[in-house]
């Protein structure tokens, strides 16, 4: 029996010139420059950065895509480069089979904004610190007062928890956090103050509000009103 015919050395032969052409095909592939970038911005809150800064972020000390070669390209150090970015939640760069070199981009999302005597700053949705914007501000409560690593984890739960209530979101406008911890708010359109007591059973406290506001909207008492105790989770105490 004959090692190789005539039919296995055609074989050999085919798988050669297609690693060949597949060799041959990547690197010119890869040596090609790029044609251009883009930025997509992920979501809605595509307003804290100008997608000229994350083009500057991608393309580094080169002034334009086309004069970066595809095989000079390192993928994963873009991306760490843009998440770095402190108004960056996440990122992902691809390049096109046209050569066009893409990101996408997801920004943090700002739920409350912090005044300190030293500056401001946002925190956002995962309880992180975000820097304010030159090109946006956001609408989120304003809040004062002592905050501190203690409490900062039970505050942005409640930052969120505003956040995520279409309610709460329209008509809280400002926390401060009392020396004993315990917090006071203010609501958009009427001039009481919220007495929200300490940050525990925070769902009852504000499923407590919404229930009271909606009654109390009706007959127009929120008026006569000069302070809203939400302490007590069992009622709600107004103060004329």
């Amino acid at each position: 029996m004959k090692l190789f015919n005539w039919t296995n050395i055609r074989l050999i032969l085919l798988f050669g010139l297609v690693i060949f052409l597949f060799s041959f095909t990547s690197n010119r592939n890869e040596s090609r420059k790029l044609t251009k970038s883009i930025v997509v911005f992920e979501g809605d809150n595509a307003l804290f950065l100008k997608k000229e800064t994350v083009n500057k972020l991608l393309i580094e000390n080169n002034e334009s895509a086309s004069s970066i070669q595809k095989e000079k390209l390192a993928l994963n150090k873009l991306e760490k480069i843009l998440d770095s970015n402190e108004m960056i939640e996440k990122s992902q760069v691809f390049v096109s089979i046209d050569g066009v070199l893409k990101a996408v981009v997801k920004q943090k999302t700002p739920v409350a904004r912090v005044l300190k005597e030293n500056g401001s700053f946002y925190i956002d949705y995962k309880g992180d610190v975000m820097p304010l914007s030159d090109n946006f501000t956001a609408r989120v409560p304003l809040v004062s007062g002592n905050i501190s690593k203690k409490n900062n984890e039970k505050l942005a739960q409640i930052f969120r928890i505003i956040f995520d209530d279409d309610f709460l979101k329209k008509n809280i406008i400002s926390i401060h956090v009392m020396p004993n911890g315990s917090l006071k708010m203010l609501n958009r359109n009427f001039n009481y103050q919220i007495d929200f007591g300490n940050m525990e059973k925070v769902e009852v406290k504000f499923n407590n509000y919404k229930a009271f506001f909606q009654k109390a909207v009706l007959d127009s008492s929120l008026f006569k009103y000069k302070k809203i105790d939400l302490r007590f989770t069992q009622q709600v105490v107004c103060t004329k």
